[in-house]
């Protein structure tokens, strides 16, 4: 249950504290690292769920509420990921519009 904590997966991507004075190191892997990892837990999310559904429609699973939250948790992450697509199709239609 502690995967889902907005909080911490925010403070994961901010990375370590910056004092003002310090100068901005280059991330390693950059963006196409960081749409690679959030598509794997995306895609992650999205199996837990399909597994968590499995067991509650084998009796495996008692507790309904934790089904439900996999499967939540996989909706939102899928959301997340298409407003992110969505945004990175808006900027390049719009590079692509730009004369030279």
């Amino acid at each position: 249950m502690s995967d889902i904590t907005l909080v911490n997966h925010l403070q994961s991507l901010s990375g370590p504290a910056r004092t003002p004075s310090a100068p901005a190191a280059p991330t390693a892997g950059g963006f196409a690292e960081t749409l690679k990892g959030f598509l794997e837990k995306t895609n992650e999310a999205q199996i837990n769920a399909d597994k968590a559904v499995e067991k509650l429609n084998t009796g495996e699973a008692k507790n309904l509420h934790e089904v439900m939250i996999s499967m939540e948790e996989a909706d939102i992450s899928m959301r997340l990921m298409v407003q992110m697509r969505n945004k990175v199709v808006e900027a390049y239609q719009e590079i692509m519009r730009m004369q030279v």
